[in-house]
This record gives C-alpha cells, structure tokens and sequence, in this order.
C-alpha cells in the first residue's frame, strides 16, 4: 500500500501570474459554503500535478493577522485532504482556495467543508 504525502511542498504552491488571470477568466468553481475552490487544467505538465493557491477577502477580514489565519487554516485542511483530489485527477490542474465569509468558523468546521468540497469537485469532474 502507498503512504500518503500529506505535504505541501513549494514546486505545488501557485505562484503564475498567467495561471492566476487564466483562473478568473475561463476557470470552472465548485462552491461549499464558506469555500470555494476555482480550476483550470494546466498547459505545462512537467510542472507536476497539481497547484494550489489560498485566499481570504480583504472585505471579509481587514487585518491581515485575520487572513493569514484562514489562509494558514486552508493550506492545513488542504495539506491534510489532497489525496482526495490527487488520487483523481487524470490531468494537471491548477486550484484557488477561497475562504468566503466574514464568519469565523472553527478549524473542524473548515476541515469537514473543505473534504465535502473536494468530494463535492470530484463528483462534478466526472460528469
């Protein structure tokens, strides 16, 4: 049996730019309520499999101590359920994370919505 990496190593962060914009302009999402998670299949494979990306709202949370506090939440959620998507995905994708609510929802709440948005991501994919 395969041990799970539950990591987040950096070549998986999101940091393109061109990525980011192609996110916002032809990128599908998947809602959960607080989260939602937008994707678009990458050109470059060889850049691995997956990229991730994590945001809160500015609006939402005015103090940046706030937002990195989600933002350190979701990239932990994700650390924890990647396997979720890796173990499904055919194609690279890239995702953003978005943390959406001015509510300040615990860390089993985020943990249990983000698992249902990952299965929620899953079930649309294979459509």
């Amino acid at each position: 049996m395969e041990k799970k990496q539950y990591t987040y190593p950096k070549q998986e962060k999101l940091k393109s730019r061109n990525t980011i914009d192609r996110m916002f302009t032809e990128g599908k999402s998947v809602g959960k309520y607080p989260l939602r998670l937008v994707y678009v299949p990458l050109e470059n494979a060889d850049e691995g499999m997956i990229k991730m990306g994590v945001s809160v709202s500015k609006k939402h949370f005015k103090k940046a101590v706030d937002r990195n506090y989600f933002k350190r939440i979701l990239r932990e959620t994700y650390r924890l359920n990647k396997h979720l998507l890796t173990d499904k995905l055919s194609k690279p994708t890239a995702f953003m994370f978005f943390y959406q609510t001015k509510d300040r929802l615990t860390y089993e709440e985020i943990h249990t919505k983000t698992v249902q948005l990952f299965e929620k991501f899953i079930a649309q994919e294979e459509l």
